[in-house]
This record gives structure tokens, sequence and C-alpha cells, in this order.
């Protein structure tokens, strides 16, 4: 077989060489066209050669063609996959800090809240841009991957205003269901599991084992789990209250809803610092920056490690490949995906991006009717689609009215903040991420000009959070090389988690 694939945001070493030995593992593909594009020319390089040092090692003749010129990347591609972080590392800190000034304690900031909206902002705009791009240059039938967060809004934006066909992917599902499997102390592959709900609040609502339901005795299973029952406590207490399991970390589900992160005083009570995605301050901003300082410090050893082997036993758990190998070969996979929700899911919006069990053959993305969520989880997974729908609307339009609604709708910032809070917050956003957000131009002139002349809310911008670390140095990395190439090298980069600290 032989098509094209081009990867969008391919300095991205994580995903973008991970994605790639996926793909290459399936036979029928050893004859595809790789494009990489990235605005990042030396990411882009160090890429490419790590990425067509495993092809070459592997015995393969696919010659990767990377370029900083996406249309060129793009022409006539059938497949892209968007990996891309609108803004970089730069943009990452401000929504990450500026919130902090307000109280808003975050651990990811990537999906909602205050930096996931603002995210959002950003990637909408490029996004829109990238689509256009597609629709003039790729094949007809073009497929956008999209791994890009915020997942939902990108996705939603994709389809809704971009004009491509966009699936959204995530690996959450396949780590709460191996952790449930663990809880069990069964093999994940015995544990059957349907998901359902959106991206990062994807509840388990339904977990058997050789036909018996198990989802009623999860909850005792982790809270006598020695290790879930320190570093899960939010999910913990979210399956207490709610019945059900949510796919997303302690960390990110922490910052999704109005009741953990609140009260600085109780943040320690339901985090565990052992790992980042417990639910450190900022903590998903420290790593991707030792990984991106790592990796560009000490790219010469990289090309004297092993490569990677292009076998079955070494291909993720991440679903793109998958669906490729589905569409193109027939051989039925099933996984769960963000798509257009269009009945689904019976009790969200008809146009919000749900995440729920699809099944992919050579007859496209089939998605099977799930029908009711329980309603607290229906509940919870809407409060977050009203501020993805306004976050995404904000962001197509450069209406900072909607922008500043979604922020006060978010969960955790109006439990954190008032109105007046809010809105100067969100005058600082603004300005500070200004060349990321063209369509904003008009509102961050005024946004300046109130900064400059009115009295300012006071704000605390010396304060570090609730559970803030350090950012190591490349000298301290270098102690444990091990770890800190798995840092830089993983897509997930909370697949291996050490012990709670208490």
């Amino acid at each position: 077989m032989s098509f094209k694939v081009a990867f969008i945001g391919a300095g991205s070493i994580g995903f973008t060489r991970g994605l790639l030995r996926d793909l290459l593992t399936v036979p029928e593909f050893h004859d595809i066209e790789v494009a990489f594009t990235d605005i990042n020319e030396r990411n882009l390089e160090m890429v490419t050669q790590l990425c067509q040092r495993d092809i070459d090692e592997n015995g393969l003749n696919i010659k990767i063609k990377p370029t900083t010129d996406r249309r060129e990347a793009f022409k006539d591609a059938k497949y892209i996959f968007s990996v891309v972080r609108i803004g970089g590392l730069e943009a990452f800190q401000t929504d990450i800090d500026i919130p902090l000034k307000y109280g808003i304690d975050q651990c990811v900031g990537d999906t909602l809240c205050a930096g996931g909206i603002m995210y959002g902002q950003r990637g909408i705009a490029e996004m829109l841009a990238i689509c256009k791009d597609i629709r003039e240059t790729a094949a007809p039938d073009c497929l956008l991957l999209n791994y890009a967060n915020p997942m939902a809004m990108m996705t939603w934006a994709c389809n809704q205003y971009g004009g491509v066909r966009t699936i959204g992917l995530c690996h959450g599902v396949q780590g709460g269901h191996w952790q449930i499997a663990e809880a069990f102390g069964l093999p994940k592959k015995e544990v059957d599991i349907i998901c359902a709900g959106i991206n990062h609040q994807t509840w388990y609502i339904s977990i058997k084992h050789k036909g018996e339901d198990l989802t009623g005795k999860l909850l005792e299973a982790f809270e006598q789990h020695p290790e879930f029952s320190k570093t899960e406590k939010v999910r913990i207490d979210m399956l207490r209250r709610f019945g059900y399991y949510s796919t997303e970390s302690n960390g990110h589900l922490s910052e999704y809803v109005p009741w953990y992160r609140k009260r600085p005083d109780e943040i320690q009570d339901w985090i565990d610092l052992g790992s980042w995605i417990n639910g450190e301050t900022g903590g998903y901003l420290r790593v991707c920056t030792e990984g991106r300082n790592w990796f560009e410090t000490d790219f010469p050893n990289w090309l004297k490690e092993k490569p990677f082997e292009y076998t079955q036993e070494n291909r993720s758990e991440e679903h793109g490949s998958y669906i490729i190998e589905g569409l193109e070969t027939g051989r039925v996979y099933r996984g769960h995906f963000n798509v257009v929700n269009h009945g689904v899911i019976a009790n969200l919006p008809d146009d919000a991006i749900i995440e729920a069990p699809g099944y992919v053959d050579r007859n496209g993305i089939n998605m099977p009717q799930v029908g009711d969520l329980p309603l607290g989880c229906a509940a919870v997974c809407n409060v977050s689609i009203s501020v993805q729908r306004l976050a995404v609307e904000a962001a197509v339009h450069g209406d900072d009215f909607l922008l500043r609604q979604a922020m006060m709708m978010d969960p955790l910032t109006g439990a954190v903040c008032n109105p007046k809070e809010i809105w100067q917050m969100v005058d600082e956003m603004l300005v500070a991420q200004e060349k990321w957000l063209p369509q904003y131009q008009d509102a961050i002139a005024e946004a300046k000009k109130r900064l400059a002349t009115e009295e300012l809310l006071p704000t605390n911008p010396d304060y570090q959070g609730a559970a803030r670390l350090k950012v190591k140095s490349v000298e301290e990395m270098a102690q444990d090389r091990e770890a800190a190439n798995k840092n830089a090298g993983e897509a997930d980069k909370a697949k291996e988690r050490p012990a709670a600290t208490k």
C-alpha cells in the first residue's frame, strides 16, 4: 500500500517518534510516504534524524521529507497527525503563572480551567488556518487525527468551522483501563470496559470480567489498593460521589471540577507528589520544560542509543495507527474516539465532541449508540461542554466577551475568583499571549488601556501554589539519564509513576 502521512508539530519527539513506530509496524505500510513539518527548524531536524535512523535500522526504504512549509507537507496527504502546541512552553508558562496570581492552582492547565481555555484560543486560531491549508493541498478524503489539546475544543472547531474531517485521540481510556484491572488483580485483556463521556471526563460505565459486572465493586477495590488509595484520591472521591470512575488522572481531574483545588490549605489533602500527574502545581509544565531542555542538550547521545524496533510487541496503545490500519486493510479495530456526538450519547448535546467506543474497518469509523450517561456523570460533562462551546465560539470569532463568560462558567475558575477578578485576569492573559492571538487584536488593545490606566485589583504575583516543585537543571537530570530520556521521549509523560510519597 502506498499513501502519504504527514505530521504537523513533528518537533514533538515523544508523539512523533512513537506514532511513526506504531504505523510502520504494520507490514502493509512499508511503502508509505512520510512528511514532517514544524515551525522549529532545529527540533524538526533532530526528530527527523532520529526517526530516519529508526527507519533505516529496521530495513525500510522510506525517506522522511521534513519541511517548515506545512502546505508542502500536506500536499496529497491522506492522513495528517496533529501534535502541535501553539505558543510552545513560553505561552504555556503564562497559562499557569497568571492564574496562580489569582489563586487558581492548576496541575496541567491544557484542557479546561483558565489555562486550558487560553490554550484553546491559541490553538483554534492556528488550527483553522491549518485546516484551510489541508482543504487546499491534501487528498480530498484526508483524515485529520488530532492529538493536540485541548482535545475537545480543537476537534470541535476543526469539524464545525475548519471543513476537515477530524477525529480526536487520547490515551486516557487505556490508562484507566489498566488501573481498573490492576485494582481487581486481573489481566487487562480479561477486563471488558465501556467508557463514555467527553475527553478527560469519560466514565467507565460498564466493567465486566467473564460476564460478571464489576462496576459496583470498583470503589472498594480502589480504596483497598495500597498505591491507588494514596495517588488517586480525587478520582476515588468522584467515584464515591458519582458512582463511576473517570478516565483522567488525579491532577487533571482535580482542575476540572470546583471542589478539590479551590482552598490552598486543602489541596495537599487530595494530591500526592510521588508523580507530577497526581496533582503537583504546574506539574506538566515542569516535566515538559525538563524534557525539552534535556532533549536539546543531550540529543547527540540519543543517536548512540538503541533504535526503536518496529515490532508488534513494541507497538503502543495509541489509537492512531490502528485507525489507519483498519481503514486501509479492513482489519477491525475497537477503540475510544472523540467525535461529534450526533446522538451517540443521548443526554449530551448533539454538537459536542464526545468520547465513546467505536469500530474501524474499510467502511469507516463507526460509533454505536451508547444511550444515556448516568445523570450525575452527564451533569459533570454538561458543565464542561458549556465552557467548551463558549471557548470555541470565542476563539473562532475573536469575541472576548464570550471568552470571559467561558472563564466565569469554568468550575474551578468560578470557585476561586469573582467576576471582577476574572475580567482582569483575562485582560492580563490576552496581553501576555498577544502574538498567538491574531483574532483578538482589538480586544487586546482595549485590555492594554485598562491595565495601564485603571486601578487594578490586588493579586499575589509571588504565589507559587500549594505544591509546586522546582524545574530540574540539565545537570540534575544527567544524574539519572534513563529517567530523563523517558521523560523527553514518552508521549505519555506519566506512563511510569513512582510510588506515593505519603
